[in-house]
């Protein structure tokens, strides 16, 4: 690739050959992601079991990682996503039909190891696809798609649910999944801007993670507070709100204005970090969602909770593409889809671990203790970035 085509043609090149299909796909996932629960308890299960279900989704995406960094390594970016998409169509159509809980919970897992080896792959191609000096831009705007997507998802999920019920929402993301896959086949690639050798050896996953043992667990345990911090501001906003008293459809609305505040921010955070180093976006947004937590127990109405949610939005609006772009920075050539399979295991055990914390603690104590216990993992997580993340002279 010359460098006019991957530094000048680059983003605008991806639109519609990397961004287009993803923000289908998530929009998808979306669709589905908040009827779940609803298909279970029509199944019959108890609103735990419910939970648990929709939690599945996590677990097949944690379970997922590994083995989609492998498979990416084997058969290529472009081969992976459609592998996937090939599994993700019967999953939904399996939630649709499911007759009983535990086929349903079955369904979920794979429809979670498929969007985890979607996501991979979209993540490993613009590693390869995009230079240095783009890279932080490339990937918040991959984050920010998929948050356009599971933000929009479920708005079309209830329109269709209007007039099919429950199935309208899966029928969607099947509608969904199927297009992403025709753009993905129609429109070409843009090209690797660097290319392994051919016939050159491919290491082993196992030596592969031994080999950045280091960083694994230096910087990956400060993206596995990154994910935590993202997943518990998705769970405590609306139990605070409950805790309040509130009606559904305020919460609701709350916590809306939050992630469009999210969505709004995801490119100023790219440039951000392309433009002053991937700390001056990391640690003010880790401060922020950690400030946001410690600061909700002082929200006692509709207002102070928005105030709150909004500081939380800004924050992880600000944290947009981080763990992708830090998973880029510090991946290997040689193993770099093995590598990024560890990396996301890591940020996709902490979006697992937020709410169990947060369940947890407020079962051993209280949603107050929760909120700054988690507020406490964010000062820690800005802590702890800041230590670990390289200069900017380092990114390559």
């Amino acid at each position: 690739m010359t460098d006019t085509a991957a530094h000048g043609q680059t983003l605008r090149q991806l639109g519609p050959t990397v961004y287009l299909p993803s923000a289908v796909y998530s929009t998808g996932v979306g669709a589905v992601a908040p009827v779940v629960v609803l298909t279970a308890t029509s199944l019959g299960a108890s609103p735990a079991a419910a939970a648990v279900v929709a939690g599945l989704l996590g677990l097949g995406q944690i379970s997922g990682s590994l083995p989609a960094g492998v498979l990416i390594s084997r058969v290529g970016e472009r081969r992976t996503m459609l592998t996937a998409a090939a599994f993700a169509v019967p999953a939904l159509v399996a939630c649709m039909l499911a007759p009983t809980v535990p086929l349903l919970g079955a369904a979920v897992v794979l429809l979670g190891v498929c969007s985890a080896a979607w996501a991979l792959a979209r993540h490993a191609y613009l590693t390869e696809a995009v230079r240095p000096e783009l890279r932080a831009r490339a990937m918040s705007t991959l984050g920010g798609v998929g948050r356009i997507g599971t933000f929009t998802g479920p708005f079309l999920g209830a329109g269709a649910m209007h007039f099919a019920g429950l199935d309208g929402a899966y029928l969607v993301a099947i509608a969904a999944v199927g297009l992403a896959t025709v753009v993905l086949i129609v429109l070409p690639p843009v090209p690797h801007d660097r290319t392994p050798p051919a016939g050159a050896e491919r290491p082993r996953l196992w030596a592969i993670i031994r080999a950045n043992r280091r960083t694994l667990r230096t910087l990956g345990l400060g993206v596995l507070l990154v994910g935590a911090l993202r997943a518990s501001r998705q769970t405590i906003v609306p139990l605070w709100g409950a805790s309040l008293g509130l009606e559904p459809a305020t919460i609701g609305l709350i916590y809306g204005v939050s992630g469009g505040i999210d969505m709004l921010l995801f490119y100023p955070a790219g440039k951000l970090m392309d433009r002053y180093g991937r700390r001056a976006a990391a640690v003010p947004a880790m401060a922020l969602l950690g400030l946001a937590h410690v600061l909700l127990p002082l929200a006692g109405s509709a207002a102070g909770l928005t105030a709150v949610a909004l500081l939380m939005g800004v924050g992880n609006g600000l944290s947009a593409g981080l763990v992708m772009t830090l998973g880029a920075d510090a991946s290997p050539a040689a193993g770099r889809a093995e590598f990024l399979g560890a990396w996301r295991l890591c940020s996709d055990v902490g979006q697992g671990g937020g709410p169990l914390l947060i369940g947890a603690v407020t079962a051993a104590a209280s949603l107050t203790a929760a909120a700054v216990a988690v507020g406490g993992g964010g000062l820690l997580a800005a802590f702890l970035l800041h230590r670990w993340i390289k200069p900017p002279s380092s990114y390559a």
